[in-house]
C-alpha cells in the first residue's frame, strides 16, 4: 500500500467540543507509525474514523491517493486489532481467523492456505482447532493479530493491542509484531499510551493532546528534541530549567551553558535525569547537594539540589550514594535543550 493521508479532520460528539480538531497526519508506505497521548485525546476516535466504524465530521481521508472517507468499512480494507481481542467465543481459532476472508467470498482452498499462513506467522498453528476461551490471554492477542494478518490489509490498526497483557508478554508480542510489520510490508497505525512501546517500535511517532499532533519525528527526535513542555514530559522523566538566553548561552542558578537555536531572554531549558553525570571534584561541572535517592538495581534515581532547582540524575551501575553530602555534577554541551 501507498500513504495514508488526513487533511482538516475534526470530529465533535458534542456541539463545541472538539474530540479532533482540524488534524493533519501522512503516515508513509510501509510504515510502522505510532500514536502516543493520554487517554481522551482522541487516539482511538481517530482509529475509528480511519477504519470507517466513525464517520468524521469534516476533512478527507485517502489511502494510496484515493479518497475513501465515503467508504463502508468493508471497502476501506483496513483491518483492526483491538486491545479486548474481540474474538467470538464459540469459534475454533481457525474460525476466528477465516472470518473475514469468508464474508469477502474468497475460495476455501484460498481462506484455508490464508488462515493457515496468518497463524504461522503468529506461531498458532498447532492450536487451529482450539476454542478462543481455551487459549492465554497472549495467545488470544495472536490470534486477533492473525485474523488482521490473513486479510492482507492495505492499512493495518493497532488500538493499544498489549494493554491487557503482562509485560512479559507485551515485550514478546512487541517484538513479533515489529517483525511481522517489517517482512509483509504492512503500512500500520499503533495507537498508544505506553512510550515504550512506542520509543521501541516505531518508525515515526506523533504525539497528541487534545485532538491535536503537537510533534511528529523519529523516537530519537522527539525524545531527545521535544517541541515543547508537554512533549518533553510524556516521553519520559526530564528536568525544567528556568533561565535566561543570551547570545547563545543559558544562564540560571547554578551556572551559564552554551546552548543551541535561536531566542533570547526568559526561557525553560529541559535536560533527561540520564543525560547529567557525576562529576569528578577536578572535572568542569557544578556544585550540588545529593538530597535523597531510589536504588533500582541497574540504575540508582537521585535527587540534587543545584542552586534554586532540584534535578533529578539517573546513574547506570550506581555508586553507593548518601543523602546530604556534596557532589559534582555535568553533562555534554548541547544535552540541554531549551524549549518553545
Amino acid at each position: 500500500m501507498g500513504t495514508v493521508s488526513l487533511k482538516n479532520i475534526c470530529k465533535s460528539f458534542t456541539p463545541g467540543v472538539p474530540v479532533l480538531d482540524d488534524l493533519n497526519l501522512e503516515i508513509k508506505s510501509g510504515e510502522l507509525f505510532f500514536l502516543l497521548g493520554p487517554s481522551g485525546c482522541g487516539k482511538s476516535t481517530l482509529m475509528r474514523i480511519l477504519s470507517g466504524l466513525t464517520a468524521a465530521d469534516s476533512g478527507s481521508i485517502s489511502f494510496d491517493g484515493v479518497e475513501v472517507q465515503d467508504l463502508p468499512p468493508e471497502k476501506r480494507q483496513a483491518a483492526m486489532v483491538f486491545q479486548n481481542y474481540a474474538l467470538w467465543p464459540h469459534m475454533t481459532v481457525f474460525e476466528n481467523v477465516a472470518f473475514g476472508l469468508k464474508i469477502r467470498k474468497l475460495p476455501r482452498k484460498e481462506v484455508q492456505e490464508r488462515v493457515m499462513e496468518a497463524l504461522e506467522m503468529v506461531h498458532l498453528a498447532d492450536c487451529a482447532d482450539r476454542k478462543a476461551p481455551q487459549l492465554s490471554g497472549g495467545q488470544q492477542q495472536r490470534v486477533a493479530l492473525a485474523r488482521a494478518l490473513a486479510v492482507d490489509p492495505p492499512l493495518l490498526l493497532l488500538d493499544e493491542p498489549l494493554s491487557n497483557l503482562d509485560a512479559r508478554l507485551r515485550d514478546a508480542m512487541r517484538e513479533e509484531i515489529s517483525a511481522i510489520c517489517a517482512k509483509r510490508g504492512f503500512t500500520a497505525l499503533y495507537v498508544t499510551h505506553d512510550r515504550q512501546e512506542a520509543l521501541s517500535m516505531a518508525d515515526r511517532m506523533g504525539v497528541m493532546k487534545d485532538g491535536k499532533i503537537r510533534q511528529i519525528g523519529t523516537p530519537r527526535e522527539l525524545y531527545e528534541r521535544p517541541a515543547d513542555r508537554f512533549c518533553a514530559e510524556f516521553l519520559g522523566d526530564i528536568n525544567f530549567i528556568d533561565g535566561t538566553v543570551d547570545n547563545g548561552n543559558f544562564s540560571c542558578s547554578f551556572g551559564t551553558f552554551p546552548v543551541t537555536g535561536e531566542g533570547s531572554g526568559k526561557h525553560t531549558a529541559a535536560i533527561r535525569p540520564e543525560r547529567i553525570a557525576f562529576a569528578n571534584e577536578n572535572e568542569d561541572g557544578f556544585d550540588a547537594e545529593l538530597v535523597s535517592g531510589s536504588y533500582l538495581g541497574d540504575c540508582s534515581s537521585w535527587i540534587c539540589r543545584a542552586g534554586n532547582a532540584d534535578l533529578v540524575v539517573r546513574e547506570f551501575a550506581p555508586e553507593e550514594r548518601t543523602p546530604g553530602e556534596h557532589v559534582r555534577l555535568k553533562f555534554a554541551p548541547g544535552r540541554l535543550m531549551i524549549l518553545e
